[in-house]
Formats: C-alpha cells, sequence, structure tokens
C-alpha cells in the first residue's frame, strides 16, 4: 500500500540510497552531500535521524548490523525491507506521474529515476504527459472564458505565465521519454553503488571547482 506521506522527499532519498545496499547514517549523509541530494534534504543530518526513525517504525527499513570503526562511536547499518523497495517504488511512481506545482518533487524523482525499472519510469513519464497536456488544456479554456467576459491580458499575466511553465515541463518530458525509447538514455535496474559512486565523484568534482571559483 502507498503510505499518504508519499512527498516527503527525506524518507524517498534514504529509500533510494538503501537500495544500492545497507548503510549506517554517517555514509548516508555523506551520500546526500557528495550526491548533490542535500537540495531536497534540508537540516542535514537531524532530518536523517528522524527519516531513519520513521521508516524503521513503517518497518520499511530494519537494522542490519552495529558496528565500530576504529575508536569511533558504534555505528548502526540499516538496510531496506521488501516492502521499503515496493515502497520506493510507488512513490516515485506517484511523485512522477502527478505534477503538483512543486518543483522539488519532479527534481526528487528525476534524480532518483533510475531506482525504477526502465519500463516503469516510461509508463509514470507518459501518465505525466499526458496529465500535463490535460492541465494546459484546462488553463487554455479557462483563459479564453475570461477573455471573452472582457479581463484584460494584465489579470490573465497569471494563467499564461502558468500555461508557459507547464508547455516547458512537457516539451521536456517528451523528449526524455523520446531519449529512453531511442536507447540513448538507458540504466540499469536499480542503479548499483558503482553507479552512484560515479555520481559521487562527479558531485565532488563540480564542489571543488565552485569553491575554487569563488576563491575559497
Amino acid at each position: 500500500m502507498v503510505r499518504r506521506q508519499s512527498t516527503d522527499l527525506v524518507n524517498l532519498t534514504v529509500l533510494a540510497l538503501l537500495l544500492q545496499g545497507p548503510r549506517h547514517p554517517y555514509e548516508l549523509h555523506r551520500l546526500i552531500v557528495d550526491t548533490h541530494h542535500k537540495g531536497h534534504v534540508a537540516d542535514l543530518p537531524r532530518s536523517l535521524h528522524h527519516a531513519v526513525d520513521r521508516l524503521m517504525s513503517d518497518a520499511l527499513i530494519v537494522a542490519d548490523e552495529t558496528g565500530r570503526e576504529g575508536e569511533r562511536a558504534e555505528r548502526t547499518v540499516y538496510r531496506i525491507t521488501a516492502e521499503g523497495r515496493a515502497e520506493l517504488a510507488a512513490r516515485l511512481r506517484g511523485l512522477l506521474e502527478l505534477p503538483d506545482g512543486d518543483r522539488r518533487t519532479l527534481t526528487t524523482a528525476v534524480s532518483l529515476l533510475g531506482c525504477l525499472p526502465v519500463e516503469e519510469a516510461v509508463r509514470s513519464l507518459g501518465a505525466r504527459a499526458a496529465a500535463l497536456e490535460g492541465g494546459i488544456a484546462a488553463l487554455d479554456g479557462a483563459t479564453e472564458t475570461l477573455r471573452a467576459g472582457g479581463l484584460p491580458r494584465l489579470l490573465l499575466l497569471e494563467l499564461e505565465y502558468a500555461r508557459a511553465a507547464t508547455a516547458a515541463e512537457l516539451q521536456w518530458v517528451r523528449g526524455l521519454l523520446a531519449d529512453i525509447r531511442v536507447g540513448e538514455l538507458t540504466w540499469p535496474s536499480p542503479l548499483t553503488d558503482a553507479d552512484l559512486g560515479a555520481r559521487r565523484d562527479l558531485g565532488q568534482a563540480a564542489s571543488r571547482e565552485d569553491e575554487s571559483g569563488r576563491g575559497i
């Protein structure tokens, strides 16, 4: 069953990172920072620990083992459960399929797209494209009705902007679908630690370049 907190982006990110293998919270923290997921995981590390507690209470993850590295404090390693895997896929499909006006949700969903099999991703993106088309038709209808009623364009700019933003997103989604269908965008299912490591390395390199550019 899909739980109602489908827009909890922190929980989603933790589930996605644990899909690649068991990790302790410190590893999760570093991966979130290094792979640029920190944009939708605010208030680290507190929100991360809260997410782990919530996912544990919902039986979506379990404590796998507790170990110690050198003189560091003991760290509990967590792994995703079968229910957690199903929940992750369901939440991702939901975020991909239904536009909600919050750019963070789509940004999060596409950053974790590799957690879904290619076929499921295509279906979900196709559903989003259809929903966006419906949204554009509704905006066009509302705009035409208001314009016919004598409302000046100045008071229709909000609808005009909403249509332009929706059309731009639709164009991008259609392009993404086309790239997947012709094989220009592919991925293993699910992503492996090697894939995640490559993204982490790129994120670290980008961070170093950003710091050097600011003279830090």
